[in-house]
């Protein structure tokens, strides 16, 4: 949420929950960007670690960059969070495009100054380290970026990151602080009633604007400050005290994940009996670290899927996993200063950003791993993400359209679908008027916030283009069908239309779905019309070898490429270990061709899975190996399935993992005589466990 303090601006991550709402709340109707400030349109990222100490453990670092990585490397994809922020534009008409860059991470060890204010809850003599206030912060990261010769402006994002036993409070007062006091009796109840615990924060993003202007300029640095408010859990270096403290109102506040409804309801530990508080006192450390680790994993804890499996990290403790409650807070920056880098575009009437309307909300169609604590490390193994094969645990993001169209109607979503489909229908007579119905398409981002020329905002909405494969010109609009729209929705409208044909033949139809993200994507199928020939052109029926468009000496241009389409129909790793891949195609034709199953190679390798080298990609594709291929030789247009079957030790090691990214390419020609016509279609897919 945004707030200020001793003159600048904060998106502050607070601790208390109660500060924000969720996406059913009253505020999420007026979130809305009413001057069109900018959004980052893409954007490059740095990781600083200032850690004089070397107290940011390595482990940690590697988790926390290859993150940031990995979420670069999934740049434009729609089935992770960080694509429910391309809904949301500026005046520029540009939406925040997931379009994010990782430029590596650099460990800084410049000396902390002399601490600027008093934390107020210290980790233990020997685990504390200083206390930093934002204006030393932003000091440094200033001295740094010029000592380095960093980039400044609105397309960059520098994450700095400190380790535990670094508090940091926004003013030298302290009193906002990513640490917070509570009474030894609302310790003992797990209360967070303290001024100072709804002061306090788990992260925040800001921006150094030196010019003032509210579109900043080529001298504007835009920071996250990520302190460590991951706790302690599994990280027996620290002392008993401080490896109790946990992290979990920093990832998804204790919330069970599990409960039903959907609306999540809050862990609760076991209250102790004055009895067990007396025997408690009478037990040696070693026992009174079992029992705090005990109690713990009953009640709110905190969700670790990068836990080194199997044993400890390298330090011989087993907090790891600990990293991927920073990761969270910075997926949460990340997305909040994407759409609001300057603090004056996306929030709502209470200020609050993108990630606070759905705060504490993980439910996820991806999500794997097991909800129960680890003895070990005090923390349960949920995932709901996955990027470049790595799965995180990362809180949603709000989508605006889920307020303004009943369907599908999401508030809190970790990824978008844009699934374009209409069923076609049977055979029909030439000159019958037939409907093409888009509007069973599945489009997350359907409606938005746009704005005129003038900069005034303005609904926006999904355009539906439709091509009839006859020659007549496509037909474009919005939802919800032709020929006008009636209030809310704009003119001219398409999401369903209807057509006739003047001619016999077999018609490719087409529909293409741009979402208000500025994503696209198509489907077709093939339409039987009964009736004359156009003039000029015989029937099929009348053709015979030799003849038709195409055809030898008929002087007529090749014929166009087929037309085709498919869907994978298996959806989890298990499926597929035991069934092979089940997709589902359509044909307008007579094809022949194949399909191939990618995987990345950099995951491939780490998954011990092997295959030939993919040819052929786009440019600058990430290396891909073919791991499964199967034939594919039709005799006429039409849908059908396939089953596409994987060797055995491939098949067995998919099945081992929690989720796979994975991407499908059909490859086919048609049959024509001479010069036949090659279509191909790569689609990417996720396979869940």
């Amino acid at each position: 949420m945004v707030g200020g303090v001793e003159g600048a601006s904060y998106g502050l991550q607070p601790r208390d929950v109660s500060s924000v709402l969720d996406g059913n709340g009253e505020f999420a109707a007026s979130f809305a960007n009413p001057g069109g400030n900018p959004v980052m349109h893409s954007n490059q990222v740095y990781a600083i670690y200032w850690d004089p100490t070397d107290s940011y453990h390595g482990d940690w670092q590697h988790l926390i960059d290859g993150f940031l990585r990995g979420m670069s490397l999934s740049s434009g994809a729609l089935n992770d969070i960080f694509a429910v922020d391309t809904q949301y534009t500026d005046t520029t008409g540009k939406p925040a495009s997931y379009s994010s860059t990782f430029k590596g991470a650099y460990t800084d060890t410049t000396a902390y100054p002399a601490a600027g204010c008093i934390d107020p809850a210290p980790l233990q003599p020997g685990d504390e380290i200083t206390c930093l206030t934002d204006k030393q912060i932003r000091e440094q990261l200033q001295a740094f970026i010029e000592l380095h010769g960093l980039v400044k402006g609105m397309g960059t994002i520098y994450y700095l990151l400190t380790p535990p036993g670094v508090a940091v409070c926004l003013d030298a007062a302290a009193t906002h602080c990513s640490d917070y006091t509570r009474s030894e009796e609302e310790e003992e109840k797990e209360e967070f009633e303290t001024e100072s615990f709804r002061k306090s924060f788990c992260s925040y993003h800001s921006a150094i604007n030196p010019g003032g202007l509210p579109t900043g300029d080529g001298n504007t640095i835009l920071y996250a400050m990520i302190p460590w408010t991951a706790g302690g859990f599994g990280d027996y270096h620290m002392g008993l005290v401080d490896q109790s403290k946990a992290g979990f109102e920093c990832q998804d506040g204790g919330f069970d994940p599990t409960s039903k409804p959907v609306i999540e309801q809050h862990e609760k530990p076991k209250p102790k009996s004055e009895k067990e508080i007396e025997e408690f006192s009478k037990k040696t450390s070693e026992e009174k670290r079992k029992e705090i680790e005990a109690e713990h994993r009953e009640g709110p804890h905190q969700e670790e899927p990068n836990q080194t499996p199997g044993g400890p990290g390298p330090d011989g403790s087993f907090d790891t996993g600990l990293a991927d409650l920073v990761v969270n807070q910075i997926a949460v920056e990340q997305q909040n200063t994407v759409t609001n880098p300057l603090l004056n575009a996306w929030q709502d009437s209470a200020h609050n950003e993108l990630t606070d309307e759905c705060r504490n909300f993980f439910a996820s169609g991806m999500t794997t791993g097991s909800v129960n604590a680890n003895e070990l490390t005090g923390a349960g193994t949920l995932s709901n993400q996955l990027l470049s094969g790595v799965g995180y645990y990362l809180n949603t993001a709000f989508d605006l359209a889920a307020i303004r169209l009943g369907y599908p109607g999401v508030p809190c979503l970790g990824g978008v679908n844009l699934q374009p489909q209409f069923t076609a229908p049977t055979t029909v007579n030439a000159n019958e008027i037939v409907g093409f119905d888009g509007s069973e398409s599945n489009i997350t981002l359907d409606a938005a916030l746009g704005y005129t020329p003038a900069g005034a905002p303005e609904a926006n909405f999904a355009t539906y283009t439709w091509s009839f494969g006859d020659g007549t010109p496509p037909v474009t609009g919005y939802a919800p069908g032709a020929p006008a729209c009636s209030l809310p929705w704009l003119s001219p409208c398409a999401a369903s239309v209807f057509h006739a044909y003047q001619y016999g033949g077999t018609y490719n139809v087409t529909l293409s779905v741009t979402d208000t993200g500025g994503n696209t994507a198509s489907t077709s199928n093939p339409v039987i019309v009964v009736g004359p020939p156009p003039p000029g052109k015989e029937s099929p029926s009348q053709s015979g070898p030799g003849s038709g468009p195409g055809s030898p000496g008929s002087g007529a241009p090749p014929v166009p490429a087929p037309a085709v389409a498919d869907a994978v129909v298996s959806r989890t790793v298990r499926e597929v270990a035991k069934h092979g891949l089940v997709v589902r195609y359509s044909v307008n034709e007579q094809v022949a061709g194949h399909f191939e199953v990618l995987l990345s190679r950099s995951l491939a390798d780490r998954l011990g899975i092997r295959g030939t080298p993919a040819v052929g990609l786009p440019a600058g594709s990430e290396p891909e190996l073919v791991i499964g291929k199967a034939f594919l030789v039709t005799t006429k247009g039409g849908r059908n399935t396939i089953d596409i079957q994987f060797s055995k030790r491939t098949a067995r090691l998919i099945g081992r993992t929690h989720g796979v990214s994975l991407m499908l390419r059909l490859i086919v020609r048609n049959a024509a005589p001479t010069s036949p016509t090659t279509t191909t279609v790569i689609s990417k897919f996720t396979l869940t466990r």
